[in-house]
């Protein structure tokens, strides 16, 4: 293939048909034509191109940049205003480089820094210690419409001890949902984990708490997993087959909600408290029903021990549970 191309320049057509005609590109012929010398060693330092600016140059710009009067300046403030009064030093892409290179485009202004959110360590190991709650919106009957669901329920048991359907995010009516839940549970609990939304930081919220005696956790910004029950309990009520693309008013969300909430806290087997109800684990009939699952597995096992690999035993309750469980002990919320 070389040597037809080289024919073929020999015949005075150009590079471009001979490359063309070879399949051979251009950039491979002149690589080929003019090959580079072999270097041995470090490289030779590059030419400036001929616009460079000069080490004095450089460091009149420098001087310029952090004279009293452009210290607090922008780059381009400077460059106009030095432009303004006829004078000329560089080019704004120019002094940005000048001031990057000499390690000056960082922010010159004093800027609020904020502390690391501490992470929470919650454990709750029964019935009313730690409460999560949260608020979640909920479609009306036309768009930008929304109803606000308020829902607290307790960790451990996984109970709902309170829900509200309102027509908007309310800190006063935060704090009376809090209230007529504590009231109506009759034990008030150790503590009350929420996000930072506009209410739960609320001061009507916060001095109930005060008040209470009650402790208060919050989740770090933007930390969904923070607040890992009430998400899941959100998920939970929003994937039911039944729950509505939309809500045709207030009433008929709290009508949907009332049906829910019953059904969760007394019919839902739940899964992160050995397949018990909510209700069960809150009042104190989880471990009767456990040991009546066991009597039934018992007798299944006597019946048919072929058919079992081990002696069955009914799902595990846990004795604890946790929001963010310290790290050396860690283990998957279900």
């Amino acid at each position: 293939m070389k040597a037809s191309l080289t024919q073929l320049r020999a015949a005075a057509i150009s590079v471009q048909k001979a490359c063309a005609l070879t399949g051979i590109s251009r950039a491979t012929h002149y690589r080929h034509a003019n090959p580079k010398p072999v270097v041995h060693g470090p490289r030779l330092p590059r030419t400036p191109p001929p616009q460079t600016l000069t080490q004095a140059e450089r460091t009149r710009v420098l001087d310029l940049l952090a004279s009293p009067a452009y210290a607090d300046l922008a780059i381009p403030q400077v460059w106009a205003r030095e432009l303004d009064e006829g004078r000329y030093w560089c080019s704004m892409s120019t002094m940005y480089r000048i001031a990057r290179a000499a390690g000056q485009t960082s922010e010159r202004r004093r800027v609020a820094t904020h502390p690391p959110r501490v992470r929470p360590e919650l454990a709750a190991r029964g019935p009313s210690e730690v409460w999560s709650w949260d608020i979640t919106a909920l479609k009306g009957p036309a768009k930008g419409v929304w109803y606000k669901c308020y829902v607290i329920l307790d960790i451990f048991s996984r109970y709902v001890t309170g829900w509200l359907v309102a027509a908007a995010e309310d800190a006063v009516l935060a704090r009376d949902f809090l209230t007529d839940a504590v009231n109506r549970n009759g034990v008030e609990p150790h503590t009350i984990h929420a996000d930072r939304g506009g209410a739960m930081v609320s001061k009507p919220v916060s001095e109930l708490l005060v008040d209470l005696g009650v402790l208060r956790s919050h989740s770090r910004p933007r930390t969904s997993n923070d607040n890992p029950y009430s998400e899941a309990q959100f998920k939970t009520m929003k994937y039911v087959p039944d729950f509505p693309q939309r809500f045709g008013s207030l009433q008929d969300a709290r009508n949907f909600c009332d049906r829910f909430f019953a059904a969760y806290n007394h019919g839902h087997r739940h899964s992160g408290i050995g397949m018990h109800t909510p209700a069960s684990v809150h009042f104190g009939t989880a471990d009767q029903i456990r040991i009546q699952r066991q009597h039934t597995l018992n007798q299944a096992y006597a019946a048919h021990p072929q058919r079992f690999t081990r002696r069955p035993r009914p799902p595990h309750l846990p004795e604890v549970a946790w929001i963010n469980q310290p790290l050396e002990q860690e283990q998957p919320i279900r």
